[in-house]
């Protein structure tokens, strides 16, 4: 276990970051100084250009292929950071699949595929950082506001993200001791390729103004809140889920 961090340099794992929500986030830690590990499961290429756009700006980034679904995967990310990094401050679990049908009709592939990367996943993020990170640390899950609407085709995908709220609540109270805080944010509509899939130009129109700000997020409204959690001046928000989605719950 690291306990302490020698270098001074902040260093972040983000999960899911080769596009979307993950990559904005990965790019707003680079730009407040934070060396990042940027995950991706497949998209190499993209996740090459995220890399390649932080060093451009003079961050400091490494793209590192693990796919969340598998038990070694948090394991792989960590042992980077402590290759290049010297360990991790950070960990934002981001990565995350979407599939969509009526409880009676989903079957047991699509309930292996969703519970395996949005709970497996951050669970074994979750139990990885709590004895990998440096004290004084940041955990930052990414739930959804999908969580509250309780909206038909959603129940799969929203009773994950309710048990990452709820393992959440848990792990902040348990490495409270070593100054780690445990937070959620949960995005409500936002602009992304895993969002607006399968939605037509009608759809998304209608969806945005049930949002009282009168548009859809982008992924940088969510980086910047995960910004602020992963911050040093975050450490009195703690075992918190913030609902990032305009007004709309």
């Amino acid at each position: 276990m690291s306990t302490t961090n020698q270098t001074g340099l902040r260093a972040a794992i983000v999960t899911g970051a080769s596009r979307g929500i993950g990559a904005a986030i990965a790019a707003r830690l680079a730009a407040d100084g934070v060396a990042v590990i940027v995950n991706y499961a497949h998209a190499h290429a993209q996740a090459a250009d995220v890399v390649a756009q932080i060093t451009e700006a003079d961050g400091r980034a490494l793209a590192v292929q693990a796919d969340l679904a598998a038990p070694n995967a948090m394991k792989v990310l960590f042992d980077a950071a402590e290759k290049s990094y010297g360990g991790a401050d950070i960990l934002v679990n981001n990565a995350g699949v979407m599939s969509l049908a009526p409880i009676a009709e989903a079957d047991d592939a699509m309930f292996e595929r969703i519970l395996s990367t949005n709970l497996g996943g951050v669970f074994r993020g979750l139990r990885e950082g709590a004895n990998r990170l440096r004290d004084g640390g940041r955990i930052v899950s990414l739930s959804s506001s999908v969580v509250g609407f309780y909206q038909p085709t959603y129940g799969l995908y929203a009773a994950t993200k309710a048990a990452v709220e709820a393992m959440t609540h848990i792990l902040a109270k348990e490495l409270g001791p070593r100054k780690i805080t445990v937070n959620a944010v949960a995005p409500g509509p936002v602009a992304t390729d895993l969002f607006l899939d399968g939605k037509d130009s009608a759809q998304v129109n209608a969806l945005a103004k049930t949002i009282p700000l009168g548009r859809l997020g982008q992924p940088e409204d969510i980086a910047s809140v995960v910004s602020f959690l992963a911050s040093p001046g975050s450490q009195w928000v703690n075992g918190q889920v913030i609902r990032a989605n305009g007004g709309a719950l």
